[in-house]
């Protein structure tokens, strides 16, 4: 039996901090590409948008997730698609959103990009596996 690699995307419900899931999503994404599957998108829905967030500052010996996703799509190109509709409820702005609502500021990380349902409605259809935190 040989090994045949797949391809994931992961949907990420909850918060950056307050919530273990967003970090068990991030050990779960860590653990498939070390097996050699790839890790293709990461959307975060509902609070998981606040992983997008450049403004969270952990305590120096806590665990820095939001510098933690960054670093596996730059080092393994992977999509991290936060819900425009559910990140603008919750203030998580990008340069674009900020000029387009003439706001003072943005706090996305240039890792991740605001995208629609349609991303992770496309991840459903072209990965082998989504799965959901």
């Amino acid at each position: 039996m040989s090994f045949q690699p797949l391809t994931y995307s992961l949907l990420v419900n909850g918060s950056v901090y307050g919530s273990q899931s967003a970090r068990h999503a991030y050990r779960f994404a860590c653990a498939l590409i070390e097996k050699g599957h790839t890790l293709v998108s990461v959307f975060f829905y509902q609070d998981g948008v606040y992983n997008a967030s450049n403004l969270t500052l952990p305590a120096n010996d806590e665990f820095d997730l939001h510098k933690a996703w960054k670093t596996i799509a730059t080092q393994h190109n992977v999509r991290l698609e936060s819900c425009v509709a559910a990140s603008l409820r919750r203030g998580i702005v990008d340069n674009h959103e900020a000029t387009t609502h003439q706001l003072l500021a943005s706090n996305v990380s240039q890792e991740f990009e605001l995208a629609g349902l349609g991303g992770l409605a496309e991840a459903m259809l072209t990965q082998n596996r989504v799965v959901q935190f």
